[in-house]
């Protein structure tokens, strides 16, 4: 029994090893070696639909908020 859980463990450390080379390929042999920004605010559709990331879309609405309330008053 013993030797089939190594094996069991064996084949799955064999597997973990292709699929992060696998991985490391499409990597490798990119031309320009880097990866495309991953901000909501640099892709060109999100830029279309005037999304932002959730952190400007707050300011903004903080920002353009006509309803304020004094806490100071309550």
């Amino acid at each position: 029994m013993r030797a089939s859980v190594w094996l069991i463990i064996g084949i799955t450390i064999l597997l973990l090893l292709v699929a992060a080379v696998l991985l490391c390929v499409g990597i490798l042999l990119r031309k320009d070696h880097s990866f495309r920004s991953q901000h909501i605010a640099e892709n060109e559709r999100m830029k279309e639909s005037k999304i932002h990331c959730a952190t400007s879309q707050d300011r903004e609405a903080r920002r353009d908020n006509t309803r304020k309330i004094d806490v100071k008053q309550l």
